[in-house]
């Protein structure tokens, strides 16, 4: 769908969707754990949904009511297992780990750019330990069971790797070890994984160059968890609140472990290091163009490889609001400042089927200088459903477009 948005100032309190980060590693826990579990959580979305049909074919069962998940773990894995990932990569990069561990047989697929995303390394470290793998792009056979040992992964390419190896690997009889051969971006993402896994009672041991597992563990339900809000969808509003809102952002915690929440610090900054937070880049880069300064960010190469290609179209965007920016390397060189002119009534951007991009569009829309139209805006429902309806509720003046118009 195609959505117009006419300026108009945001304000007021907007409460944010539980963090998919957060979902996904305590949707595991559940699964693998001892006795049912009841998450606490504020909204779903498709990549939380993902996961959930992927443990849910793994043999795990859900009841899912208003603002909770009961999760019934998993006590036997069938002989064959469809998971469809969607366009989910931690759903993906979760899951092949664990799956093999639970000694699955299983047809893995995936949709959008997730078959074109690479998982050489983590596929490569599966088949070391003893597991079948057919190929290291969607679709794929994978089986396992693995064994335990040193398991070397670089940490530069996803820290989702890691994840789906800390799961897994106390599942296994034999102590193991993951060894980062390079260093590791995104790290609090790990962080996040290590967190959750505390609370299911798995003991991780950090070394010099990684962690050490112990085998032969048993996931403890903690019976009940609430899932913290998202500071990820958080950002938007306050690149909003940068551009000239006032919303108030509640759910979120400030002891989080989530890298995201760095967007408090970042938001204003001519140089901004987006290694460990690159999925902040989209609304950095909104809040940037407004500035009359230039606004360099860098280490944000993987972003080639999310939904779409994140440099290119958040590049794309301000250009389309008449902001000028230009794509390196590894990141985006903005120069802020008053939109170009431009003898169209409306201007258009591509949402590019990334949820990112879609809403960033709508934060910088909302304070542009004439309407804007968003192609492919349901993209949100990949993080984020409520979205507009969060963005109406906040004084966003928008409308849907008829097919063809």
């Amino acid at each position: 769908m195609n959505v117009v948005i006419t300026p108009n100032r945001l304000a007021g309190a907007v409460r944010v969707p539980a963090s998919k980060s957060a979902a996904h590693r305590a949707l595991i826990g559940a699964a693998l754990s001892d006795g049912p579990t009841v998450l606490r959580i504020s909204a779903l979305n498709r990549d939380i949904e993902a996961t959930m049909g992927c443990l849910r074919a793994l043999g795990a069962r859900f009841r899912v009511s208003e603002g909770s998940v009961e999760v019934t773990p998993l006590k036997r894995v069938p002989e064959h297992a469809e998971l469809d990932c969607g366009e989910s990569g931690s759903t993906l990069r979760f899951l092949l780990p664990v799956a093999c561990a639970l000694g699955a047989s299983a047809h893995v697929v995936g949709h959008g750019r997730l078959p074109l995303r690479p998982n050489a390394a983590l596929t490569e470290a599966l088949r070391a330990h003893g597991a079948s793998v057919d190929s290291d792009l969607l679709p794929m056979n994978v089986s396992g069971p693995v064994r335990g040992g040193a398991w070397a992964l670089p940490g530069d390419v996803s820290s989702q790797y890691v994840t789906g190896l800390l799961f897994a690997l106390p599942l296994l009889k034999e102590d193991s070890e993951i060894v980062l051969t390079t260093k590791l971006a995104s790290a609090a993402y790990v962080d996040m994984t290590l967190d959750a896994l505390k609370q299911f009672g798995i003991e991780v041991h950090p070394t010099d160059t990684g962690w050490r597992v112990p085998g032969g563990q048993v996931y403890r339900s903690p019976g009940e968890i609430d899932v913290e809000g998202d500071w990820s969808a958080a950002a938007f509003w306050l690149a909003a609140n940068a551009l000239g809102a006032d919303i108030r952002t509640e759910g979120l915690r400030d002891d989080t472990a989530q890298g995201d929440r760095a967007v408090q610090s970042l938001l204003g900054q001519a140089s901004i290091d987006a290694e460990h937070v690159p999925d902040l880049v989209p609304a950095l880069a909104v809040a940037a163009a407004s500035l009359p300064q230039t606004t360099v960010i860098t280490g944000a190469a993987r972003l080639r490889l999310k939904e779409s290609d994140r440099l290119a179209t958040t590049c794309a965007l301000l250009r389309a609001l008449g902001h000028r920016c230009r794509v390196t390397e590894d990141g985006l060189v903005i120069q802020g400042g008053p939109p170009e002119p431009t003898g169209e009534p409306i201007r258009t951007v591509d949402g590019a089927n990334d949820h990112r991009i879609v809403m960033a569009a709508a934060v910088a829309a909302a304070f542009a200088d004439r309407p804007v139209r968003i192609t492919g805006a349901e993209a949100v429902d990949k993080s984020y459903p409520d979205f507009f309806r969060d963005f109406h509720a906040l004084g966003g003046l928008h409308h849907v477009e008829h097919p063809g118009k």
